[in-house]
């Protein structure tokens, strides 16, 4: 198996609703278990906590969470973003409407200065997500040109080099 890198959040007490949710957003299959599950915890309001979850998409793509045990800090997402991309419009939107619907936007999903359009949105759960729908190349800019390939220094036949 190759290695991955995937996105691990933290919640304090809301990784059950958090997880639901994005499964509502994305579909696909979510696996969770709980602290009582994996006996992490003797503190009975811990119980119910989700240790840890996980959100596998219909299209391979992986999200997972749990909630952070009450002896331990707890800081609130900062810092960084999820960030969710590709050329389907219409999914795109989709994943928008759900997520800036849930919160609040950042930067409104536009037209961008490099052609897609882009948005980024805070969810109701405090974790901040950008949206990139792949475009046509803004007004003036061409779409990157095809590398041609070099042409050898010493082609079959030809007295270069003698």
């Amino acid at each position: 198996m190759a290695a991955t890198i995937n996105s691990y959040l933290s919640f304090r007490d809301t990784a059950a609703q958090a997880m639901d949710f994005y499964q509502s957003v994305f579909g696909g299959e979510l696996q969770r278990s709980t602290f009582a599950e994996f006996q992490v915890s003797e503190d009975p309001a811990e119980q119910d906590k989700i240790m840890h979850s996980m959100l596998t998409t219909p299209s391979g793509q992986v999200l997972m969470a749990a909630d952070t045990p009450n002896s331990m800090e707890y800081t609130a997402p900062a810092g960084h973003s999820l960030s969710v991309s590709g050329d389907d419009e219409a999914e795109l939107r989709g994943y928008w409407d759900a997520l800036a619907g849930s919160g609040s936007e950042i930067v409104p999903l536009a037209q961008s200065p490099w052609g897609d359009s882009f948005g980024m949105c805070i969810d109701r759960f405090g974790v901040t997500w950008m949206v990139n729908i792949a475009g046509a190349p803004a007004a003036g800019q061409e779409a990157p040109a095809a590398a041609a390939a070099p042409t050898p220094a010493d082609a079959p036949g030809d007295a270069v080099g003698v």
